[in-house]
């Protein structure tokens, strides 16, 4: 859950950044950083509908601090409400890339950013300890398991990516060793290059701010 919590860390910080970076009327690159927002959001949805599903019942069910996944639920909620705010800002972005739609689309994603790291950080703080003392090993790995294995099949290897982006060397070994034999061939071959033009497709304009 750490590991993937970094995604999330990363990816909702960059997003305003990112807003920010497209130009006044540049509809053709804001449709770019939509599309990765999309990707973002769907992830994000996937990872909390697994959580919804897998872990909160069974925490429940066991006997865990109840208040504690309550809080946990709500912050979901929390979450949902400020994305709802970023969809509200998305077309009118979309259809004119216009300064004032930027701006708003951005504070939208700066609120959304903030929200969920405070609910990142109270999950691996308050929450990953309950896991561990109320879930089975092999609860815990259906988590993993579903959350690749739902993602649609064209995101699978970008999802890989993202995961090993910020992780450790024991990390990557841990998440690689645990994919099927196909999975780290395709990965080697040709993953890591996809993974790696997207994000200078996307980051490019981050990139080229940072060394003016």
């Amino acid at each position: 859950m750490v590991v993937v919590h970094r995604v999330f860390r990363r990816e909702s910080a960059l997003a305003p950044r990112l807003v920010r970076a497209v130009p006044d009327g540049g509809t053709a690159r804001a449709a770019q950083v939509a599309a990765h927002l999309d990707d973002y959001v769907m992830g994000l949805h996937h990872h909390h509908a697994l959580e919804d599903e897998l872990i909160w019942p069974l925490l429940h069910a066991r006997g865990a601090d109840g208040g504690l996944v309550e809080r946990m639920e709500e912050q979901h909620q929390r979450i949902d409400r400020t994305l709802a705010v970023v969809a509200e800002w998305l077309p009118a972005w979309l259809r004119e890339a216009s300064p004032i739609a930027r701006e708003e689309l951005a504070l939208a994603l700066t609120e959304h950013h903030t929200v969920l790291v405070e609910h990142l950080d109270d999950e691996e703080r308050l929450v990953l300890p309950l896991v561990a003392e109320h879930l089975t090993v092999d609860e815990w790995e259906l988590v993993g398991r579903r959350g690749l294995e739902e993602l649609p099949k064209d995101k699978v290897l970008l999802a890989v990516g993202a995961i090993l982006e910020d992780a450790t060397p024991e990390e990557r070994a841990y998440f690689l060793g645990r994919a099927p034999l196909l999975g780290r061939l395709m990965w080697r071959l040709f993953g890591r290059r996809k993974y790696a033009a997207s994000c200078r497709a996307l980051r490019g304009p981050l990139d080229e701010e940072t060394g003016r």
